[in-house]
């Protein structure tokens, strides 16, 4: 029972509030976080240059509005999700994230795809994958997208060197994506760490995937008919040789933060097929590029700003072997408006 007095009269009024089942949760208004926050309790944040709404939803601060958050940089594009309107910053090359006021973002980065190998050739991993919730200040933010690295080319037989290359790094604030590891280059170079590894095309140790951002690639076999591991991807590992079947590359994870949509990104590139009766792998969904059976064409490459990796391809008697590419990397931006 509240007891209120009506102005200009001295008859007291009563309003009666029905108990309810639950509560709208604490309120806090301070520049430092509330300790021990309840599931639903809000803070609002006076921090200098803050002064948002936040509300915790078990594990971190989500913030309510972005009302006064605004920031350039990249390909700037809008849609509405779930009801939200959200502002997006794509970044398919460097550049710089220039936040005007201090506000909470979602951040994706991905890393370039490491090229695939030559000869007999194991496919190109896929680059480092990172999705996070970031909060910034006001300030210029470096952003940096790898390229995918160069597939390994040899002009026939074993005078071929090793020549190909892992993905670069992509990176936006405390988020760094590590590149794709290469695939194995027959007798001349193992298969690469890196965002994911690359496969292995003789039976030698698969690339090793990064903890958190991609996985390993598949393994290779050391004799004819020399079928090769695909490169790992961020959401599964590379596949291993089968009988006259090159292995596929692993598949890569969703994110929706570019448009709404569920788009895949780095996906491990396809091991090459040493004989012409054999089948290569295929890319993984989310831009890995394919394998390629004995041939003087160039194996699939990764595909742009997706992070794939590269098809490592076969070889048949002293002929050319051109792997493939691996993809260039992306860092997406994105915030409540």
């Amino acid at each position: 029972v509240v007891t209120l007095t009506a102005p200009n009269t001295n008859t007291d009024r009563t309003i009666t509030l029905p108990d309810g089942t639950g509560d709208i949760g604490i309120v806090t208004k301070s520049a430092t976080a509330p300790s021990s926050p309840a599931q639903g309790d809000m803070w609002f944040d006076t921090t200098a240059g803050t002064d948002v709404m936040k509300v915790w939803n078990g594990t971190v601060w989500h913030q309510m509005s972005n009302i006064h958050f605004s920031a350039t940089g990249g390909t700037e594009t809008t849609y509405t999700s779930g009801g939200v309107n959200y502002k997006v910053h794509t970044f398919t090359s460097s550049g710089t994230f220039t936040a005007e006021s201090s506000g909470t973002v979602d951040v994706l980065v991905v890393a370039g795809g490491g090229g695939g190998g030559s000869w007999v050739g194991g496919g190109g991993g896929a680059g480092g994958m990172l999705a996070s919730i970031l909060s910034v200040s006001a300030q210029s933010f470096t952003v940096t997208v790898g390229s995918g690295g160069v597939g390994s080319y040899n002009p026939g037989g074993y005078a071929g060197m090793p020549n190909g290359a892992n993905g670069g790094n992509s990176s936006f604030s405390s988020l760094t994506a590590i590149g794709g590891g290469q695939g194995q280059e027959w007798s001349k170079r193992d298969a690469a760490n890196g965002g994911s590894g690359g496969g292995s095309a003789d039976g030698s140790p698969v690339g090793v995937g990064t903890s958190g951002q991609g996985n390993n690639g598949g393994t290779g076999h050391g004799v004819p008919p020399y079928e090769c591991g695909g490169g790992g991807g961020a959401g599964g590992v590379g596949v291993n040789w089968a009988t006259n079947k090159g292995g596929n590359g692993g598949i890569g994870k969703v994110n929706n933060y570019r448009t709404g949509a569920n788009i895949y990104y780095a996906g491990g590139g396809g091991g090459g097929a040493h004989d012409a009766g054999s089948t290569p792998g295929t890319g993984g969904t989310g831009g890995g590029g394919n394998g390629l059976a004995a041939s003087t064409a160039k194996a699939g490459s990764g595909s742009v700003n997706l992070g794939g990796g590269g098809g490592g391809t076969g070889n048949t008697g002293d002929s050319v072997s051109n792997a493939g590419n691996g993809g260039s990397g992306v860092v997406i931006i994105r915030y409540a408006v």
